[in-house]
């Protein structure tokens, strides 16, 4: 995969946000995206992507739209071609002391905090946010419009796909390793015959009202 400053035309212009904001003088412009407010179970996973102006990787889009090979790939691509990344969250406690909202801004403020970040501008999926003194502009779809927040969708998702995964092995009875905490038949199988962990998220609808017996 390659790194270029030209981008097709014949496609959607998904740096014409941050190429505004480069014009403008604008220097560290993140993007931010967070993977994991609905799931059931499993923390709110944020990411924040810096590029130095001027790059595109033509490659980089929702990563929604793209298979697990590519996502990981990317993920290697976007860690090495970045300015800066980092990848924050907030645990399941968190999302049930905030809420699921809240938890999700918290976490995307994490990573716009992160010593060494200094971003000068954030370009947030979504049309909910609230930041200290930087700027920042919301942007509804914004990991189909914005290169960089694509590129922070793709590394929260493998970064958050990995962690249920991994999880899943101390806990198999809800599928985590296909459905990576989403609400899925299998999950709220598992919810029914087992109880919750100490994973899930005890302020959202969960079928149960039983604790996992942990042996």
């Amino acid at each position: 995969m390659s790194s270029s400053a030209n981008k097709n035309n014949s496609d959607i212009d998904r740096i014409q946000f941050e190429q505004r904001l480069w014009n403008e003088g604008f220097e560290r412009v993140m993007g931010l995206d967070e993977v994991g407010r609905g799931c059931l179970s499993g923390p709110v996973v944020a990411a924040g992507v810096i590029f130095k102006p001027g790059t595109f990787i033509d490659e980089i889009r929702d990563s929604k739209t793209l298979s697990l090979k590519d996502r990981k790939e990317l993920t290697v691509e976007i860690k090495d071609k970045a300015e800066y990344w980092t990848i924050q969250w907030c645990s399941p406690e968190e999302i049930d002391k905030w809420n699921i909202l809240h938890a999700s801004i918290k976490a995307m403020n994490r990573c716009a905090e992160t010593e060494d970040a200094a971003p000068d501008y954030l370009l947030v999926d979504g049309n909910r946010y609230s930041s200290g003194l930087c700027p920042y502009k919301c942007l509804v779809k914004g990991d189909h419009r914005s290169m960089s927040i694509a590129a922070a969708s793709i590394i929260a998702k493998v970064y958050r796909d990995e962690w249920m995964i991994e999880l899943h092995e101390k806990y198999p009875h809800y599928g985590w390793d296909t459905n990576v905490g989403y609400p899925t038949a299998q999950h709220y199988k598992g919810l029914k015959e087992h109880g919750f962990t100490p994973y899930h998220r005890q302020s959202f609808n969960l079928r149960t009202e039983k604790a996992l017996e942990e042996e």
